[in-house]
C-alpha cells in the first residue's frame, strides 16, 4: 500500500498542472477579426476603423510597451544598452515563446531587447523587467504609467509578457485606438524600428536563431514593425507599420481566429492606408531620380514559406506552460498509467489472497 500511495502522489504531481493554475478568460476572438484600425502615422488621421474602441487582449503585442519603456530609460541615461542583465530563476521558468534563458547566463540589455522584439521571448521580458524595475510588478507599474501618459485610457496591463493570466490575476486589456497611440510613440524613436523590423537574428553566439513572428516583414514593401500576439481566447493580433514614398501607415488587426486571415487583413489595410495618402513630393522626386520605374503602390505578395512554417502558429500558442493539448495528453497518459498500475496491484492482491499466500 505504501508503494501504491507513493505512485498516486507522483501521478497527481504530474497531472495537476493540466487542470489548474490558469484563470478563466472569456474567448473574444472572431472571424475575420474583433477590431481593426488604420492611421497615418505622421498626422494620426484615421483612414479606416472597425470597432477600434472594442476591448481586446493584446497578448504579446503589449511587448511594444516593454520596448518603449526601456528605450525611454536609455534616452534618459538610466539604462545603457551594454548593461549586463543577470538572468534570474524566475525569468528562466516562464513558458511560451522564449530563448530558453538559464540562471547561469548574463546578456547585454540590447541582446534581450532583440529577443523581446524578434523572438517575442517571454523570458527576456521578465529578465529585463526585473533588471530595470527590481520586479515584474514594478515594471508593470511603469508600463501603466507610460500608458496613462500617452492617453491610453482604455488600457490596463497586468503582466510583462501578455500570457494568459494565472489564478487570481487579470488579463491584459487594451483597444486598437490605444495601441495606435503606442505605435506612434514607438515611431518617434527611430531606433525602435531596428528591433521590430529585424526578420532574423542569431542569439547566444549563433547557437539559437531568432525568427520574427511578423510574417509581413520581407513580404510587404516597406514593412519594418511592430509586433504580433496570440493566445487562444484573445486570438491572433498584430500592430504593424510600413513606409513608402515618404508616407508611413500603421495598421492594427486584433482578435482574429486565424493567423493567415490576420496577416491578409493587415496587408489589405496597409494597402488601404497608402491608397488614401499620396506620396510626399520630395519622396517622389528622389524616387524619380534614382529609379526609372514608377513608385510601387501595391502590396507585394507574401513569399512562399515552408509547409512547417505555414502549419505552425506563432510560438505564443504554447503560452500555457504544460497547458492546452500538451497538458491534456500528458495528464491523460499519466492517468491511464496510474489506473493501469492500480488495477494490476488490486488484481495481484486478490489473486494472492485466493492462493492463501
Amino acid at each position: 500500500m505504501k508503494r501504491l500511495a507513493l505512485l498516486l502522489f507522483v501521478v497527481l504531481l504530474i497531472t495537476q498542472p493540466a487542470w489548474a493554475g490558469r484563470a478563466k478568460v472569456d474567448a473574444i476572438a472572431k472571424d475575420p477579426y474583433l477590431s481593426a484600425l488604420v492611421i497615418d502615422a505622421d498626422t494620426g488621421k484615421v483612414l479606416f476603423a472597425d470597432h477600434p474602441e472594442t476591448t481586446v487582449y493584446p497578448a504579446s503585442v503589449l511587448k511594444m510597451m516593454n520596448l518603449l519603456v526601456i528605450l525611454d530609460l536609455v534616452d534618459q541615461g538610466k539604462v545603457k544598452l551594454e548593461d549586463i542583465v543577470q538572468v534570474t530563476p524566475e525569468a528562466s521558468k516562464i513558458g511560451g515563446s522564449q530563448v530558453y534563458l538559464d540562471p547561469k547566463e548574463r546578456f547585454p540589455v540590447e541582446d534581450l531587447l532583440y529577443a523581446l522584439a524578434v523572438q517575442s521571448a517571454n523570458d527576456s521580458a521578465v529578465a529585463l523587467a526585473i533588471h530595470v524595475a527590481g520586479s515584474k510588478e514594478g515594471f508593470v507599474a511603469m508600463m501603466n504609467d507610460k500608458a496613462a501618459a500617452l492617453g491610453m485610457k482604455d488600457t490596463k496591463f497586468y503582466s510583462v509578457h501578455g500570457l494568459p493570466p494565472a489564478d487570481g490575476q487579470k488579463v491584459d486589456q487594451t483597444t486598437a485606438n490605444d495601441l495606435a497611440l503606442l505605435c506612434r510613440a514607438l515611431i518617434a524613436r527611430p531606433n525602435a524600428l531596428k528591433y521590430t523590423g529585424t526578420k532574423e537574428r542569431p542569439f547566444r553566439d549563433g547557437k539559437f536563431i531568432m525568427r520574427n513572428h511578423n510574417h509581413l516583414l520581407g513580404a510587404v514593401d516597406g514593412c519594418d514593425g511592430f509586433k504580433t500576439g496570440y493566445f487562444e481566447a484573445g486570438g491572433f493580433s498584430i500592430a504593424t507599420t510600413a513606409k513608402r514614398g515618404g508616407v508611413r501607415i500603421i495598421a492594427i488587426v486584433m482578435g482574429s481566429k486565424d493567423r493567415k486571415i490576420r496577416d491578409a487583413k493587415a496587408r489589405e489595410l496597409l494597402s488601404v492606408g497608402f491608397a488614401a495618402v499620396p506620396p510626399k513630393p520630395e519622396a517622389v522626386k528622389i524616387a524619380a531620380a534614382t529609379d526609372p520605374t514608377p513608385a510601387q503602390t501595391t502590396i507585394a505578395a507574401a513569399p512562399v514559406s515552408s509547409a512547417a512554417q505555414e502549419a505552425a502558429p506563432e510560438k505564443e500558442s504554447t503560452a500555457l506552460a504544460l497547458g492546452g493539448w500538451t497538458s491534456f495528453l500528458l495528464g491523460g497518459t499519466a492517468g491511464f498509467l496510474f489506473f493501469g498500475m492500480l488495477s494490476f496491484f488490486l488484481v495481484r492482491k486478490a489473486t494472492t489472497r485466493k492462493r492463501g499466500l
